[in-house]
């Protein structure tokens, strides 16, 4: 099983000074211990779970170009990005860049988004559900395009929601054919997505989860794509206390593999969220390793 990590809360002694060297040093701390990824959320405000909107939260691609620089071996993705954030041009222009700057680890997830509250605070348009899922395919089939090289550039894209006169991606990402996409949910429209058009899935360890995954297979029969070619991921929070809390975090890790899960993405929202990485790489990780 693969571990990844996702920065869920920026609330830390020391205030908005502190931040920085904590997201850098954070990013040390996970690559020397052997973990794949290393991600953070796609909003303006902090959500309900880890503090609420007054508290702390930095955007995300910023971030992750921090996380980038101070990491040699870790992909950089978010998890994820909301589409109705930015438009694909943009997106496909800004994971190119930052594939190109970390010397090819950058990976995308994305998703429709949730946070109403967030967006109309902010001024930013939050249609309806079903149109961020139009939205959201087409999203999808533009970063294809962005990122098909020389048969990609000189295309044009005309959807009900996006008008690209050109597709046109210069340079291209190191990571080819395209840095891996990894699409959020586990409704069947969301599985529909992932069947289609990405690399990677991403559930939450709900007591359905077996069965969604059951219905991503069957999907994927019904559309020609190869079940074992999508990579199967989770997202769950990530707190072992002082350390006592390993043992179980090992065990809850060791049950979704035998579920069909292979990469894990731990989010982390702690006061101390370097101690985390410190325990958990040092405590876990080694014996998931002798699995």
């Amino acid at each position: 099983m693969r571990v990844g990590l996702e920065l869920g809360a920026f609330d830390w002694p020391g205030g908005p000074r502190a931040i920085g060297d904590t997201v850098t040093r954070f990013a040390q701390l996970a690559d020397e211990a052997g973990f794949t990824s290393l991600s953070t959320g796609d909003h303006l405000w902090q959500g309900f779970n880890a503090g609420g909107e007054e508290a702390p939260y930095l955007e995300c691609f910023t971030t992750l170009a921090v996380m980038a620089a101070n990491s040699r071996h870790c992909r950089i993705s978010p998890v994820v990005a909301g589409v109705h954030f930015r438009h694909p041009a943009l997106l496909a222009k800004t994971v190119t860049t930052l594939d190109i700057l970390s010397g090819g680890r950058a990976s995308v997830g994305i998703g429709v988004g949730w946070n109403a509250d967030e967006t109309a605070g902010s001024g930013i348009p939050f249609p309806p559900v079903a149109e961020r899922f139009e939205m959201l395919e087409e999203t999808l089939r533009i970063l294809l395009g962005y990122w098909d090289g020389e048969r990609g550039n000189g295309l044009a894209h005309h959807g009900k929601h996006y008008h690209l006169d050109r597709i046109l991606g210069v340079p291209q990402s190191l990571t080819r054919p395209h840095p891996p996409i990894m699409v959020g949910g586990a409704g069947d429209k969301t599985l529909r997505l992932v069947a289609r058009y990405a690399d990677a899935c991403n559930l939450y360890p709900t007591p359905d989860m077996p069965d969604r995954l059951e219905r991503l297979r069957e999907i994927c029969t019904e559309v020609g794509r190869d079940y074992d070619d999508i990579e199967k991921t989770c997202c769950l929070p990530f707190d072992v206390g002082n350390g006592e809390g390993t043992g179980e975090l090992l065990e809850t890790l060791q049950q979704l593999a035998g579920q069909g899960i292979q990469t894990v993405i731990g989010i982390v929202a702690s006061p101390d969220p370097l101690r985390q990485v410190e325990l958990i790489g040092a405590k876990v990780l080694p014996e998931l390793g002798r699995e």
